[in-house]
Formats: structure tokens, sequence, C-alpha cells
């Protein structure tokens, strides 16, 4: 039996894979893009979990994530907030914490106590403060999302005052056009993110307890060490983070 979580996000689709008896072992993942449509990437990552000897109709399948209602061979339909909360109690063995998520078109904030969701906030229709924001600035300056992080390490002084996407890639391209340097508008963009993370974070006052990033931004270090100093604590990363949704799944699957 193989217990089967499926995070399809609006940006990737990650699956996590136990098996009976071991909770504690995570026993296959993977990542690929969602594409245009929730529907086509359930059937590809089906024929991919076939393909590696694990027939989705003799186990135990969990969907999750914004494409979540497009998966028919799942067994049940879990929300990203359940599932992100497990999945990080998993991940880093704990079951007191803050978990930060950021996503590709959202970003959660989620309080955990004994291991269960105490409370939560999550971005308004904005995707300022996402992946998705971070992905259209990068590409505004020909980079790569991860040549952008690693950039912004190098550079200082310069801001982006708008919150929302659009009006931001504008300011980015001014100072294109008015000859800022490359790692200095990288900064910038980093900066706005984790403003506008920290923003959402001082509603529900975290840090008291351990912090944890989790989402396809926590592999971005200085994104993380940049946090740290809005937020003064500390952030927990695991390289599994961006599986957290999909862990949440699977381990709800095997609950049931």
């Amino acid at each position: 039996m193989y217990y089967i979580g499926i995070d399809i996000g609006s940006t990737c689709a990650k699956v996590a894979v136990f098996k009976e008896n071991d909770r504690q072992r995570l026993y296959w993942k993977t990542v690929q893009p969602t594409g245009w449509s929730s529907v086509d990437a359930a059937e590809k990552i089906k024929q991919e979990l076939l393909a590696s000897g694990m027939d989705v109709e003799q186990s135990c399948c969990v969907a999750t994530g914004y494409g979540r209602i497009s998966v028919p061979y799942a067994k049940k339909k879990i929300t990203e907030i359940t599932c992100h909360a497990r999945g990080a109690v998993w991940l880093h063995q704990t079951s007191d914490l803050d978990v930060i998520d950021i996503g590709g078109q959202d970003t959660k904030i989620i309080c955990i106590e004994g291991g269960s969701v105490r409370d939560f906030v999550m971005n308004d229709k904005c995707s300022a403060g996402t992946g998705r924001f971070l992905e259209v600035m990068a590409n505004t300056m020909a980079l790569r999302p991860d040549e952008l992080c690693e950039l912004a390490r190098c550079g200082s002084g310069t801001a982006i005052s708008s919150m929302c996407t659009v009006f931001a890639e504008s300011e980015v391209i001014s100072l294109i056009g008015k000859g800022e340097k490359k790692e200095n508008i990288a900064f910038a963009v980093i900066e706005s993110i984790a403003d506008k993370v920290a923003a959402q974070s001082s509603r529900l006052q975290i840090g008291a307890k351990a912090v944890c990033l989790t989402g396809g931004l926590c592999e971005c270090a200085y994104l993380k060490e940049t946090l740290e100093r809005k937020l003064e604590c500390s952030v927990l990363t695991s390289s599994d983070g961006r599986f957290a949704g999909a862990i949440g799944a699977a381990l709800s699957a095997q609950k049931n």
C-alpha cells in the first residue's frame, strides 16, 4: 500500500509518497510544472506513478492545492492550509511552529499549536510577495529567479515602492532605463517580497515559537536571510520544503 499526496499548485505540481507502516521516511517524490491544465498535470502524475510501480487505484491518494479538484483518482481533497501544516510539522519534527508558505500565486502564514492549525492569514488577490512576483521581475531583468536571488545579495540602496506587481514591473523597467545596477534592482525585488511577507506575519504576531519557510522560494537562501532580518528571528528551511503540501496530503492519506 502506498500513501500518495498530490499538491497541484498554480505553478508546480508536487507529489510525495509514503509506504505502508513507514511514516518516518519519504519513499518517493517528484515535481513538475502544472502547465495550463491541472487535469493534464494530474493525468501525467498518474502515468508517472504507474511507471514507478505505484498503482493509484490500489493506493490511498489525497489531493490538495489550487488544482485539487482536478485529480479524479484522489480519495479525498483537503485544503492547502491543513496539508502545509501537517507537512511542516513532519519536516521539522515539532508540533508548535509558524509556517510561511510562499507559493506561486499566494502566500500563507499558518500558526500551529499542538500539531493543529490555530490561525492563518493569506495574501489578498494581488500577487505581490509571491513566487509569481519574483518570476515576473526576473523575466523583466532577463534572469532566472534563482539568479535574481543570488544577485540581490550584492545589491543595496534601491527600493520598489509599489506593492502591485504590474506597477512594480513598471518601476523595474524605469530603473533599468535609468541605468541602475542589476544587483541593486534585484535587492529591491527581494526587499519588496520580504516586506510584504513581514506585513502579513505581523497580523499573527509570529516569532514567539519556531518559524519555518516552505514553498518554492524556501530554496532562496538570501530571501530566508532577509526574512530573518525583517522578522527579527531565525527561519528554518528544509531541502524538501517545497513538498510540504504534498507531504501533508500523503500523511492525511495515511491517517485516513
